[in-house]
């Protein structure tokens, strides 16, 4: 309960209130927006994404307030993110997946990796900035680098106790993207890593409906009646997130809602929820996304190549396959889990790929 209202406060229009108090404007934008902030609840964990000061000044101190039980199953990265928005550059987005994650991968860079409706978003240590960069760099990609486009930023995760299995020991990275796939699939073996699919549930990537459209933008004053400035929120349905807080509050079995400065909110849902948000949301709201997941509760947040090897190997058996999985690939990585999401049909397609390369017999 204690988690939940603090995610609630992270969500809810900022400017007012004891979380703006204590919080200041860390993080977020000169509209009162967050900067990046991803709320992810999937089976296996809750996993929140947002700027270390608000870690601090909301998280934190519902975290101390947790029973030690409890408390053991909540962890908190030790070093700093920052989050790179890819620009698509016209890939479909199974390879688009490849060309980002396969040269730091190689570079042995931990990362993850968020598909939103408008975006891809990789998240990458701080203090890996420079070789991160030059990686991008030497596979032909431009960086273009600004202050605002890389956010001081924190992971946390709320799920199962973390087993005390010793980490993998440290060795060289892969030399090729071949030797990648191995070493990923033999470590996700060695930790007993299966994928697999929930019955019954089925997704829809949407974004929330921008209504300034409908606002007579020559009448709009720079200034609200009671003499604050105008928000981002005052562009967007306030519908959807009232509806958010209602789907928060009921404990949702799939739920992964992102807020970056450049993007309408971008949510991936339960299929089953998208009677709570009416018309605030638009998109393919008849599709029919499956994710696979991949349990890595047992894996240190720092193991990389997972994504990488992970939709390599997809893209690479089932492309020879024409099934076009490459066009519709997405991936969710979380604190604790990774979650590749694709079509029905693909997705049992890839199971049956998957599931031999991690059987130990």
């Amino acid at each position: 309960m204690q988690t939940r209202k603090a995610q609630l406060v992270v969500l809810l229009p900022q400017g007012a209130g004891d979380a703006c108090t204590t919080n200041g404007t860390e993080g977020l934008g000169s509209d009162t927006r967050h900067a990046f902030l991803n709320i992810s609840i999937t089976p296996i964990e809750c996993s929140v994404v947002c700027h270390t000061n608000w870690v601090k000044a909301i998280f934190e101190p519902v975290i101390n307030r947790l029973s030690r039980d409890v408390v053991k199953r909540v962890t908190i990265s030790k070093e700093p993110y920052l989050v790179l928005s890819v620009i698509n550059a016209g890939m479909d987005a199974g390879n688009r997946v490849m060309e980002l994650t396969s040269p730091l991968a190689l570079a042995g860079i931990p990362i993850l990796f968020i598909t939103t409706y408008y975006s891809d978003f990789i998240l990458v240590p701080r203090k890996k900035k420079d070789t991160v960069v030059q990686a991008l760099l030497a596979r032909g990609f431009e960086c273009i680098e600004e202050e605002s486009s890389y956010v001081s930023s924190a992971v946390m995760s709320h799920g199962r106790a973390k087993s005390q299995g010793s980490d993998p020991p440290s060795t060289p990275p892969p030399s090729s993207v071949a030797e990648l796939q191995k070493r990923t699939f033999d470590l996700l073996k060695k930790r007993n890593v299966v994928p697999y699919i929930c019955d019954g549930l089925s997704l829809v990537q949407c974004s929330g409906r921008d209504v300034s459209e409908l606002i007579d933008i020559s009448n709009r004053r720079p200034l609200s009646g009671n003499g604050h400035r105008t928000s981002w929120l005052d562009n967007m349905d306030t519908k959807l997130y009232t509806s958010l807080i209602a789907v928060l509050a009921g404990q949702p079995r799939f739920l992964s809602i992102t807020l970056a400065l450049e993007d309408a909110p971008s949510l991936l849902l339960d299929k089953t929820l998208l009677n709570v948000f009416g018309d605030s949301l638009v998109g393919d709201t008849e599709g029919n996304l499956v994710p696979i997941f991949l349990d890595l509760v047992d894996l240190p947040l720092e193991a990389t190549g997972i994504v990488s090897g992970v939709a390599g190997k997809l893209v690479d058996e089932m492309s020879t396959a024409d099934t076009g999985v490459g066009s519709e690939l997405s991936y969710l990585s979380t604190a604790r889990a990774g979650a590749v999401i694709l079509s029905n049909e693909q997705s049992r397609k890839a199971l049956e790929v998957l599931k031999p390369l991690l059987d130990k017999e």
